[in-house]
């Protein structure tokens, strides 16, 4: 095993015999292939940043235009506006040359008008949300207005084929709601948490906010929403990430799993390889524009911006606040295992490594007999520390030596990958086995996972890998695309034996193990290491496989398997804690540009009034169903809101911040914004890229991943509709909470999701006419398709 070693390039000295000039020829080799590559990159950046300001035109129209008003111009036709002899009257002479350049300079005018023209009228056409409204089941009829929109978005959108972030300058800003409708929207959603007392005292602080101080305070957001690109984006990430405090781990940070019905090889070292490689691609493909954006429907761009920091980015603990930094390139990651950090490098002569070449790496990893150094095992720890606590650490102990040169390359890494000493195992007959995969994966043993970093990929002894990933840069639905990327191209990696496919064509540079000084602060590493152990032991989680049924019955009941989900865990809740509680969904935004979330609050007056009708025994079978599609169509319309840019919590989170700086006290948003999410929910989205063919490989899907309990005495809960008779919950609690369980919540679930099916199929008995129409025209509600968060 390579350890780390000292490597002059260059050296220069004058002796009293002469100059005497040393050089390492392989090391100036690696800075020039290293620079050729930079350059490159720096071209194909140019190139597509040209490309993307006339998106979308194309570029080649130019010439196009060119050869026109040369071909008009020299046969004595006026160009229109006779531009070419309007510039000829301010250049020095009228020669031939002269005339060509006066074309050009013409031809460029007319060229960027049609783009700019072309651009503004497709981001006008992308600002139309009425199709969002507009159900496309089966019979339903489709409004005059949307066809010829969806006609002329089809039109610009095909007309050039699009980088991904071609749309980014056609996408319209998010909208400002008003105070009114957010006022209006807001005491409807609390109506079924209040009694009549505390109902009539929101009312009356509403009511007193929207005419006072909410008006100055909006006043300030619209003049935001006119000077920044969205009046939101930059003040979430600061206000609810970076500015937090408390650890990442748990806390923050979420998790993916793999495909779990497969197995694709036993060899850890080869699905590490295999896995770097891909996401290695993953990253050019981002870094060269040339993955396509997100498409709903295949016409309506989805926001790319949050995939510019997927890779080559760290969050910076600082005293007060953390900062996200991300680098434009790198050319190693950094790998983990048995509590030694190696710096592997990707390339070799310019070119990226192959999996068979990068699987040689970490075999040498996985066979080295390397034992940490001093505080080096536990030294991640920190990562899951206290913010503040981990900023004074390391402005203390890594500002110089060999601590800051380590530390650099692990924040400068593409990524980190922890090579784990326990396999990760799934058996439906156990599932304890899937809870602990979860555990796993979420936290580890506290030390095992640089939190700091984007992302951490995770790699079992028997070859099945997942995620860990900081929460600040990005969505879960950027990881869940970049996990279906390798998922779809992974299938076919290996060989009989289980081992990467290919010869390795050289012996490729070995790891290096990173040396460390930590002798000085091994006190912190071992707070941190304690500190981290004991948010370990008060998480609970239960990863709840349900195959059932799915949402292929769900489809039958003429309902949108999210609501139809969301409504079964408004049951579960009430019937677990006895009462309804403030529920947060989390919807996407990316219809606009830096879009992220926003709230759906599944908790409604409809919700709350079907969850009590299931246990009223006066209630017919009739009016529980109709109860329940009332509650489905709220849950609809809320999140149809929400997406189109008229949701409640990010408005007034904005207006919250605004009274900070003005330093206005509000008792309305201090009341709000101190409301505890106490049921905290997200669906993790699939089938966001076309590579990842479900047909042909249906066992190829992740069973979703999870994250913590956002108040200390609530759940997380997250799932996703893996195919018509499946579903994954991952629910998470505190164990230190006693009203809280993991398990038992679970249960409720099951029992909820069972009451729901035993209800529709009970009323289709009871009314067969009305049975064989919902079968034949069932279908989810249009929202379904465009969801994501």
């Amino acid at each position: 095993m390579a350890e780390a070693h000292q490597a002059v390039a260059f050296s220069f000295a004058i002796t009293h015999e002469g100059f005497d000039i040393n050089y390492d020829q392989e090391v100036l080799n690696l800075v020039w292939n290293s620079g050729i590559r930079s350059w490159k990159k720096r071209l194909a950046r140019a190139n597509n940043g040209v490309r993307n300001g006339v998106y979308p035109a194309h570029i080649q129209s130019l010439w196009v235009i060119t050869a026109i008003a040369l071909g008009l111009h020299f046969a004595g036709l006026h160009v229109p506006f006779n531009l070419v002899n309007r510039l000829l009257i301010n250049f020095p002479s009228n020669t031939i040359n002269w005339q060509i350049l006066a074309c050009f300079l013409a031809s460029l005018f007319v060229w960027l008008s049609i783009c700019f023209t072309m651009r503004y009228t497709l981001k006008l056409l992308l600002m139309y949300k009425g199709w969002m409204y507009e159900s496309r089941a089966p019979g339903s009829k489709v409004s005059l207005r949307t066809k010829l929109w969806a006609g002329a978005v089809k039109l610009f959108s095909s007309w050039n084929k699009p980088g991904l972030y071609s749309f980014q300058g056609s996408l319209p800003r998010l909208p400002t709601p008003s105070v009114h409708d957010t006022m209006t929207r807001y005491l409807r959603s609390v109506r079924p948490l209040l009694d009549d007392e505390k109902y009539q005292k929101m009312e009356r602080l509403a009511s007193e906010f929207e005419h006072t101080i909410g008006k100055k305070l909006q006043w300030y957001l619209i003049l935001k929403s006119w000077w920044s690109t969205n009046y939101v984006s930059d003040w979430w990430e600061e206000y609810v990430y970076l500015r937090g405090r408390s650890p990442l781990m748990i806390n923050s940070n979420f998790y993916g799993t793999d495909a779990i019905f497969m197995n694709l090889t036993q060899n850890q070292a080869a699905r590490a390889a295999n896995v770097i490689y891909l996401l290695l691609c993953f990253r050019r493909s981002i870094e060269r524009q040339e993955m396509q954006p997100i498409l709903i429907q295949g016409m309506i761009p989805l926001c790319s911006w949050q995939y510019e920091r997927t890779f080559n980015t760290v969050r910076v603990p600082g005293l007060e606040t953390d900062r996200i930094v991300h680098y434009r390139d790198s050319n190693h990651v950094v790998v983990l295992h048995k509590g030694c950090y190696y710096k592997v490098p990707i390339y070799h002569k310019g070119r990226l490594l192959r999996p068979c070449e990068m699987q040689v790496q970490i075999e040498e990893i996985l066979n080295s007999t390397a034992t940490p150094m001093p505080g080096e095992k536990y030294l991640a720890a920190l990562t899951a520390w206290d913010r503040s606590k981990w900023a004074e650490t390391r402005n203390t102990y890594f500002i110089r030596g060999p601590n800051r040169v380590s530390l650099n390359t692990i924040e400068t890494a593409a990524f980190v990958v922890s090579l784990d000493e326990t396999p990760y195992e799934f058996d439906l007959q156990r599932p304890e086995l899937l809870d602990n995969f979860g555990r796993t994966l979420l936290h580890g043993n506290g030390y095992n996972r640089w939190f700091d970093k984007s992302f951490t990929v995770c790699v079992g002894t028997n070859g099945r890998v997942g995620f860990n990933a900081e929460h600040t840069w990005a969505d879960a639905p950027v990881m869940g695309h970049t996990w279906e990327y390798i998922f779809a191209d992974d299938i076919d990696g290996y060989d009989e034996n289980g081992n990467t496919k290919g010869t390795p064509e050289f012996q490729p540079p070995s790891p290096v193990h990173l040396s460390w000084a930590l002798e000085p602060c091994l006190d912190r590493i071992e707070e941190a290491t304690l500190a981290a152990n004991k948010l370990i032991n008060d998480i609970d989680l239960r990863i709840l496989v349900h195959n059932q049924y799915g949402k292929g019955f769900m489809k039958k009941c003429r309902l949108s398997p999210d609501a139809y989900i969301q409504m079964a865990l408004q049951l579960a809740y009430y019937r677990d804690a006895g009462r309804f509680s403030l529920t947060y969904e989390a919807s996407m935004t990316r219809l606009f540009r830096e879009g992220r979330t926003e709230t759906v609050r599944p908790c409604t007056i409809e919700s709350a009034a079907w969850v009590k009708a299931m246990d009223d025994t006066t209630k017919t079978i009739a009016e529980r169903v109709t109860l329940l599609k009332e509650a489905c169509d709220r849950h609809q319309l809320g999140y149809q809101d929400a997406m189109c840019g008229n949701g409640i919590d990010r408005h007034l989170f904005c207006l919250y911040v605004v009274s900070k700086y003005l330093e206005v006290d509000s008792p309305f948003l201090n009341e709000v914004l101190s409301e505890p999410w106490r049921l905290s929910t997200s669906q993790t989205p699939h089938g966001q890229t076309p590579k990842m063919d479900l047909k042909k490989h249906p066992q190829c899907i992740s069973s979703g991943g999870g994250f913590g309990p956002v108040a200390d005495d609530g759940y997380g809960v997250s799932y996703i509709i893996a195919g018509e008779d499946l579903i994954f919950f991952h629910i998470s609690a505190k164990k230190s909470c006693e009203t809280t369980d993991a398990h038992r919540f679970a249960d409720n679930i099951c029992r909820a999701l069972a009451d729901i099916r035993a209800m529709f199929e009970l009323h289709m008995k009871q009314n067969p006419i009305v049975s064989k129409k919902t079968v034949t025209n069932g279908s989810s509600s249009n929202t379904d398709s465009t969801k994501s968060k």
